[in-house]
């Protein structure tokens, strides 16, 4: 069974902006006993959105690296091509692709802001829970929170964390999670990465002792149920 896989930059389609800067847009190929499927890069869908975008002021931007991303590609094709090695098909690797490579992180966000401006709404301040709901379109809704802590009285942080255990998407302790063991600009926590025993079991030690307002296990049981919904 010969498989090969290249990622590289599309030069036959325009190009488009990533972060300021023009290039190609990165694909993907796969050849399975001669015959290749292509299909453009899901990271670099991901890393092209503006919260990726590191700006500090008076000191500039930085921005992930085509290297970067080509380096997560080859992680998860790799990953797929040795699973299913032995009943390998070109549509089951495409699904297998859309699947694990997917970054929890990234699908609970939208759903862990829809909660702030639920939360800011209810608590009487409707204005600062839109302001949340358009901004955090461009800034990582971790960053946010993790302000909120020095900004906020500590009952009303507490009350935001620990309501969001409840009614919104376990955003919060994967994000936290992700952040122990990864740096910038490769936040990310794969359903690849998550489905290993040993992550959902770190995960669970760093749930047990972050997160005491609810149990882990719970915890990680909301999380595997998001992944079943992919």
């Amino acid at each position: 069974m010969k498989i090969s896989f290249k990622t590289y930059l599309n030069d036959r389609l325009k190009q488009v902006d990533f972060h300021g800067q023009l290039t190609y847009p990165l694909y993907v190929q796969v050849t399975y006993e001669r015959k290749p499927i292509y299909f453009k890069s899901y990271y670099f869908e991901l890393f092209s959105k503006p919260r990726y975008l590191l700006t500090v002021p008076g000191v500039g931007s930085k921005a992930p690296t085509i290297d970067e991303i080509i380096e997560r590609e080859n992680e998860v094709i790799s990953f797929i091509i040795e699973k299913y090695k032995d009943n390998f098909s070109l549509e089951l690797f495409k699904t297998a692709y859309t699947y694990y490579s997917k970054d929890l992180c990234d699908i609970m966000e939208k759903g862990f802001i829809d909660y702030l401006h639920t939360f800011f709404w209810d608590e009487g301040n409707p204005a600062f829970g839109d302001v949340l709901l358009q901004g955090c379109k461009n800034v990582i809704a971790f960053d946010v929170v993790r302000d909120f802590k020095r900004i906020f009285n500590k009952s009303l942080y507490e009350k935001l964390v620990t309501n969001s255990l409840y009614y919104a998407p376990p955003y919060l302790p994967l994000y936290g999670f992700m952040t122990k063991t990864k740096r910038w600009p490769m936040l990310i926590l794969t359903v690849m990465e998550f489905n290993h025993p040993d992550t959902r079991n770190r995960f669970y030690e760093y749930a047990s002792k972050y997160y005491s307002d609810r149990p882990a296990d719970e915890l990680l049981e909301r999380a595997l149920k998001w992944i079943h919904r992919i």
